[in-house]
């Protein structure tokens, strides 16, 4: 017997909240669900976000006293083996939304295998894709583009 699993909810490390919490909920559209006891506006330790029915989870990645006055580099570079791949129907809208909001992003691809792909990355360098396949209809599927 396999187990039952209702979700995911990736807990990524993020420098800082305020931040990070600006990007997914303001220029994404992620709905924050619940916070650790707030200091002050997006100023938390941790956070739980929706959108879609995606669930992705910012902690800080440093205790408010412990943390540095900029980023470690090698913190950072770490996060480029991490990709977050969302399913997203109209790859060229979210394109034109996110340029309109200032994100410095290349043009979709099509990947070889066939799926159209964006690319950018979080305020912590983390990456994200969204993608669709190209020869499937736009109804809703999974990030893979499969039911």
């Amino acid at each position: 017997m396999g187990l039952t699993v209702d979700g995911m909810a990736p807990l990524i490390q993020v420098f800082d909240m305020p931040t990070s919490v600006a990007f997914y909920r303001d220029v994404l559209g992620f709905e924050i669900l619940t916070t650790s006891p707030p200091r002050g506006r997006d100023d938390f330790d941790w956070a739980w976000l929706r959108l879609d029915g995606v669930d992705v989870m910012l902690n800080t990645a440093y205790e408010e006293d412990t943390r540095p006055h900029q980023p470690d580099a090698s913190r950072l570079a770490a996060h480029g083996d991490t990709c977050f791949f969302f399913g997203c129907r109209d790859v060229d809208a979210a394109y034109e939304e996110l340029r309109s909001q200032g994100i410095d992003l290349q043009p979709p691809k099509i990947a070889p295998y066939g799926m159209k792909q964006l690319y950018f990355n979080d305020p912590d360098g983390f990456s994200i894709c969204l993608q669709w396949r190209v020869d499937e209809p736009t109804e809703k599927r999974s990030p893979g583009g499969t039911s």
